[in-house]
């Protein structure tokens, strides 16, 4: 008989995940923390019940690429062009600064090399996962203080799905200056390929959907046809322009979020995504961190690291908001308010342990950085909307 333990290994870990995620939202702490404690737990790391196999690692793969898809899609257009040069100018330098300290750290700790060198891109590669927001948890803390529709809220919103456009362009050009050798001119050629030829073919494609949303609106045919499109702009932007496939996906959420039926859509690819790939995915980042090679040089790295994340964001974007003309208050807040990490930076950094450039003991590190800002970023919002007591 064919061997079937994947299933219970996939049993136990959609178990597991739930009902960490359960108790991790109970303690006001993002599910996906929940999760990959759940992975960190039955994985080899404590336990050693479910470890990670190539079965497992593809469910993850597409469960990134929905969330992918998903993020795209949620894409408010309208927003951002409302926000303007602002935002863009706050998400610039919330990614870029991020990955200059980022390098300038890694290669403190672990060597200096060249421009190009592998142990640049590395460092890079690291300033990359910094890089990344996740504004989820800024926006249940702004809509809890009635703060997520004022000028600072839309500013922080605006600016951190900015910010995560830049991080998977960046990303895309980070792994294929790794995997392919080729210098930075045809990588960059090659992505500019690709997106030219998204937006050619994504108008063509957004109205051959419009015109399938006029005649079968809320009907399941138009979430499975976009799930087929999100797929196959994945595998086209890997297989044929070298660049990531989250990219891809991503570019494929954005053609379609302006569809009148993209709630729905969001809605019926979100329930695939929610119970079974996306935690399968957070799970598996759980399943692949590994305490072997952990030693008093990483440790302090880690903690490093995450001061570092910390404060290149309050540094990067609460400076760059002031320059557009924000109070110092208001840029505090907008500094730490893009300071929270959570799906991409995790995103980000299973692509580098796919393309070798990380190993799983970095896991622990964004690990902890997420924690710790998830947690901070709140906190401190509360703290800074506090009025002031009336003498």
């Amino acid at each position: 008989m064919e061997n079937l333990s994947f299933l219970l290994d996939i049993a136990l870990i959609l178990l597991t995940a739930k009902v960490f995620g359960i108790i991790a939202r109970k303690l006001h702490a993002p599910e996906v923390v929940g999760e990959i404690i759940a992975g960190l737990l039955i994985g080899p790391a404590i336990l050693g019940i479910v470890g990670p196999s190539d079965f497992i690692s593809k469910m993850a793969e597409i469960g990134v690429i929905m969330l992918m898809f998903e993020a795209g899609l949620s894409t408010d257009m309208k927003k951002l062009k409302a926000t303007g040069l602002k935002a863009t100018a706050i998400a610039c330098a919330g990614v870029f600064v991020p990955i200059f300290m980022g390098t300038v750290l890694f290669m403190c700790f672990y060597g200096f090399g060249p421009i190009g060198s592998e142990q640049f891109i590395k460092g890079l590669f690291i300033g990359t996962i910094m890089a990344a927001t996740s504004v989820s948890i800024t926006v249940a803390a702004l809509k809890e203080l009635g703060k997520l529709s004022s000028t600072v809220g839309t500013t922080i919103v605006s600016a951190a799905i900015i910010d995560d456009v830049i991080v998977i362009v960046v990303l895309t050009f980070v792994l294929s200056a790794k995997g392919s050798g080729s210098s930075v001119w045809i990588t960059m050629l090659k992505a500019l390929m690709f997106f030219a030829i998204a937006i050619i073919t994504g108008f063509i494609v957004y109205k051959v959907f419009e015109w399938l949303d006029a005649r079968y609106e809320h009907t399941r045919r138009i979430p499975i046809a976009a799930l087929v499109y999100c797929i196959i702009m994945a595998y086209l932007a890997e297989k044929y322009f070298g660049i990531a496939d989250i990219t891809g996906a991503y570019v494929a959420g954005v053609v379609l979020c302006n569809l009148h039926d993209v709630k729905y859509v969001e809605r019926k690819v979100d329930v695939s995504s929610y119970m079974v790939f996306a935690p399968i995915f957070f799970a598996g980042i759980g399943l692949k961190v590994s305490f072997e090679n952990l030693n008093t040089t990483f440790l302090l790295f880690s903690v490093a690291f995450v001061l570092v994340a910390l404060i290149a964001k309050i540094i990067g974007c609460g400076t760059v908001a002031k320059l557009c003309r924000f109070n110092w208050n208001d840029s505090l807040k907008i500094g730490i308010g893009m300071m929270t990490r959570g799906e991409v930076a995790l995103i980000t950094a299973q692509k580098g342990l796919n393309a070798g450039l990380i190993t799983p003991d970095y896991f622990t590190a964004v690990i902890l950085m997420i924690l710790v800002s998830s947690i901070l970023a709140p906190v401190l919002l509360k703290i800074l909307y506090k009025p002031k007591a009336s003498p």
